[in-house]
């Protein structure tokens, strides 16, 4: 049985460039993309590192951490539903190891509802966005979540 998904295409020509926030032209965030569907985690990747993001990929949460560990997101966009460890599991796991990461969860499926819920009241908030997902407004909520790290970071110093 194949599954047949008719989402919107969006061709990478068309996705809008960002221009960095800081005025260092160099510095791109990094931003860790894991699902275990590869064309969704590599198609991401390509839409963020035309938007200004030095994107990692990732198709398990395993090896995402692994990632995680040689470079530091400053962003994490995962799937709920992953092999092995949920996104949420990896969520958590990353905060614990990097608590200044943002995360940023996607799910094709309503029944993730209840993992978020279980997260949420062990403390987590996480913001959930369901597939599929435009390009364009994607790269607007991980504008505005960098931004606002930006921003309490620039109040502690």
């Amino acid at each position: 049985m194949t599954k047949k998904n008719n989402f919107p295409t969006v061709r990478l020509q068309d996705v809008p460039m960002q221009i960095p926030q800081n005025g260092n032209g160099g510095y791109r965030p990094v931003v860790l993309v894991v699902d275990d569907e590869s064309v969704i985690t590599d198609s991401l990747a390509a839409i963020l590192s035309q938007g200004g993001y030095a994107a990692i990929s990732a198709y398990d949460a395993e090896s995402a951490l692994e990632s995680a560990l040689l470079m530091p997101p400053e962003m994490l966009i995962t799937d709920v539903i992953l092999p092995g460890m949920s996104g949420i599991d990896l969520a958590i796991t990353i905060k614990r190891i990097f608590p200044d990461c943002k995360i940023i969860l996607f799910s094709g499926q309503a029944s993730t509802t209840d993992l978020l819920n279980t997260a949420r009241q062990n403390g987590h908030d996480f913001e959930l966005l369901s597939k599929p997902l435009h390009p364009s407004v994607l790269l607007t909520r991980i504008a505005e979540r960098l931004a606002k790290r930006k921003q309490r970071t620039a109040a502690t110093v």
